[in-house]
This record gives C-alpha cells, sequence and structure tokens, in this order.
C-alpha cells in the first residue's frame, strides 16, 4: 500500500485500494483483496456478509484520486496541493455482491476535465470476470489549507 499511500491523503482504515495493476494515458486498473476479517463485515451482515456498495464505490472514487495524482505528476504538476473532494455520483449500478475473500479489479478512466473539476466513469469486476458495479462521478480539487490563496474550485482567487 506504501506506493499507494505516496499518491493520495486516504490511509487505513478508509483506504481501499492495495495496488495498481496497470496504468495508460487513458484508463487506471487497481486491486483490491476484500479481507475476510475486514470491520464492515461483523454488520453487514452477520451470517451473510457483503461488502457495503457505499465501500466498494469508494474503492472506484479512491483509484480515480490515484490516476489523476498520477496524470498530473506526468505532466509535472503537483496534485498534493489539493484535496481530492467527491462532489457527483452518478448511474451507479450494482452487478452482484462482494464477498469476504473476493478479488476487486477496479478500472477508472477520465471523461473530462474543466478547471479543477475532474469527470470520471469506473467499473469494477472481480478477478474471475463477475462484474460488480459501474458509476460515473465527478471530483473537485480543493486547495489543501496553507497552500497560497485557499481558494476552493467554486470560489476562485482574483489573480
Amino acid at each position: 500500500m506504501e506506493p499507494i499511500e505516496k499518491l493520495i491523503p486516504h490511509r487505513p482504515p478508509f483506504l481501499f485500494v492495495d495496488e495498481i495493476v496497470s496504468e495508460t494515458e487513458d484508463m487506471l486498473t487497481t486491486r483490491r483483496r476484500v479481507r475476510p476479517d475486514e470491520d464492515f463485515f461483523k454488520g453487514h451482515y452477520p451470517g451473510n456478509p457483503i461488502m457495503p456498495g457505499v465501500l466498494i464505490c469508494e474503492s472506484v472514487f479512491q483509484s480515480g484520486c490515484v490516476f489523476l495524482s498520477k496524470q498530473f505528476a506526468a505532466k509535472g504538476e503537483d496534485l498534493s496541493r489539493y484535496t481530492p473532494v467527491l462532489t457527483r455520483i452518478t448511474e451507479v449500478k450494482f452487478k452482484s455482491p462482494v464477498k469476504p475473500g473476493d478479488e476487486l479489479i477496479i478500472d477508472v478512466k477520465v471523461k473530462d476535465r474543466l478547471g479543477r473539476f475532474m469527470f470520471l466513469s469506473g467499473s469494477v469486476r472481480t478477478a474471475d470476470n463477475r462484474k460488480v458495479l459501474t458509476v460515473d462521478f465527478g471530483v473537485a480539487l480543493v486547495e489543501t489549507a496553507g497552500n497560497g490563496s485557499g481558494a476552493s474550485p467554486a470560489q476562485p482567487s482574483a489573480s
């Protein structure tokens, strides 16, 4: 997880990406191994553990953040000045449940960019190619406190 932690601000126990599998200019693929001992399985659901859909979505969002970080670095830009904040979730389609021991393969693509707003799409499948979900989402890159103007994407600085 160390390479992932160098790219995004998320940390355990709220880090849902284990490694980068592959990367092209247009797409990033990551992997998440769903461990049977994860705390959320204790309550969701006892006797029939299923990974919460919101956490599967979070793995996609974090993978998108990894992709943006790598894209910024490739252009010589520093994403560490910003905190990626989720602004939109649309077209979420859950196809099958995720159980303890599943290995998730997560694909993300950037669909559009408008200033510091990014629009992405993501999909998740298991390692045995069972479709899990698809989702479209938006992210705003909000300047981290102490990095200049403090302006957010919704309130650009006057300069």
